[in-house]
This record gives structure tokens, sequence and C-alpha cells, in this order.
């Protein structure tokens, strides 16, 4: 019989030997910052509000300005959060950031967050036609601009063609977040060689949370305490990946900034807490299970 999932074999979560703790901690929180460009002249990529009258007309002005504000103000605060608590975050850019909003790159450049790749601007990598070229060009102007490896990538909307793992793992990516598939790293399989999966989230992630479910401002922030007090509730038996994924213009405005930020004071005093970035745990994982020997 075929495997249902062709790049990474199917296991349960208890018949896996637990990981060892990570700097003395069993909870490993990876701050992911989904950093876009969406177009001015091409259509939105998701909207806060419909069209009025029906009319899908580009420039879509207000759903553009809801983004630009995330990057303008949202993304000071997340900046700001992150060096009151002295954590270091996962950057995931489209690459065009560093070219249109360089003022931006350059700020989460001097913060040392991990630059991860995104894409070249928020459009899903399975409509691309050459998403080969996307590819290339994505890596090559966020490495070139920020002097990084840029070792990791998350698919825009998660969207991948059927090679996109060959793709990527051709052109230097060492590190996927795009199956969801465990709370821990796991090796996947490609033609072109192993690449590891780093968990990444729709849970703990303000998109679905607040622009899907249209849950109250203080969710994410209720989520987050929920989700440890039930590791807690095994006496943190397991190392995990605990990732949270941001986007500058959902949480960070004032109404849900003041729960999360409170939140993430509580995991930063933690004492089964440690925050890492996607290569920072891509590489901890490697150190104990090299791929050839996944």
């Amino acid at each position: 019989m075929p495997e249902p999932n062709p790049r990474i074999p199917f296991r349960l979560e208890s018949d896996a030997p637990a990981l060892p703790a990570f700097r003395g901690k069993r909870v490993i929180v990876n701050l992911a910052v989904n950093v876009e460009h969406w177009p001015f002249d091409q259509p939105m990529p998701r909207a806060i509000l419909t069209p009025p009258h029906g009319i899908k007309a580009i420039p879509d002005v207000p759903n553009f300005s809801w983004v630009e504000y995330g990057l303008r103000v949202g993304m000071s605060r997340l900046l700001e959060m992150c060096r009151a608590l002295g954590i270091r975050a996962s950057n995931l850019s489209n690459s065009q950031i560093c070219t249109h909003y360089p003022r931006l790159a350059e700020a989460m450049l001097q913060a040392d967050w991990e630059f991860v790749g995104h894409g070249v601007y928020q459009r899903a990598l399975a409509i691309i036609e050459d998403d080969k070229a996307a590819v290339e060009e994505a890596l090559t102007t966020m490495r070139r601009f920020s002097g990084q490896k840029v070792r990791a990538w998350l698919g825009a909307g998660l969207s991948e063609k059927a090679d996109t793992p060959e793709v990527l793992k051709r052109n230097g990516v060492e590190f996927l977040h795009d199956w969801l598939v465990d709370d821990v790293p796991v090796w996947m399989r490609t033609e072109a060689g192993p690449l590891l999966s780093l968990p990444y989230t729709v849970e703990l992630n303000d998109v679905p949370i607040y622009m899907l479910a249209s849950q109250g401002s203080t969710a994410m922030a209720d989520r987050i305490r929920a989700s440890m007090a039930f590791y807690a509730r095994g006496g943190f038996e397991r190392t995990r990946v605990m990732t949270i994924a941001l986007h500058p213009h959902v949480i960070g405005v004032a109404h849900r900034m003041e729960s999360f930020w409170a939140a993430m004071e509580e995991l930063a005093a933690h004492p089964q807490v440690a925050f890492a970035t996607s290569s920072e745990i891509g590489d901890w994982f490697t150190a104990l299970h090299p791929a050839l020997a996944a």
C-alpha cells in the first residue's frame, strides 16, 4: 500500500522517543513574523473590508492600507516588544520587503532577526508559472541584502507545487515550514536529498484566529496560556516547538498587542521556555538526528 504522506512517514507522537531539553528548556518558542509586500496595482491576497457596492477595484486602497499600517505601526510595536523581552524572532519576509521597504528590512537586520524566505511578494507559489525563478529571485535578493545564508523557507500561503521541496533544496534551503505535521522537526524526503520539516502553525496564528474565526482581542494570548497549561499537565515530559505565527497588520493593532505582549512577558519569564529562530531549531535537531540516521 502506498504511504498516505509521500514526504514524511507517519508516526504517532507517543511512539517517538522524547527529545532532550533545548538549552535546558522543554518548550522552544519560535516567534515567526510574516512580513509581506502586497503590490498596490494587483488584487490583495486577503481583505479586511469587502469591496463596497460589489466593486472589485484596483487599486484596493482600504485593504492595501490595512497591510501597510502593519508595516509602519505594527512592526514598530513588534520590534520594540522583542527588544524589551530579549527575543530574537524569525523574519518570514517576501524578498521585496528588502527592495521596497529597505528601512524596515534594515530595522529587522539591526535587531538580529533571522531572515527566512517567503517568496518575492505575497503570491501563492502554486500559481506562479516560473516558480523556480521566483524561488531563486527571492533567495538571491534576501541573501544579498541580509548577508545571511537564508536557510529556511515558508511558502506564501503555505503554497507549494509538487516539486517545490526539490527546488528549495537545490537552492540551498535546509529547513521548510510548510508541512504542519508535528510539534518537533521531522525529516522529509525529496529527490534532491533530505530536507528538515520545521513546525509551523495554523492554531497559534493570528490570521486564522482573528481574520477567519473572528475571535476576540485576547484570543491569541488565551491560546498561548492554554497551550502552556497543557504542557504543564504532562510535566513537560517532551521537548516541543511552539511556533507563534504573526502578521504585523493583524497582531500589531493596539487592542490585540496589549494582551499579546503580556502573554509574551509570561513566556519570557517561564522556567521551561527558550526562544529560538528557525535555523537555530534546525541546527539543534540536526545535531541530534542527522539526516543519514533518519
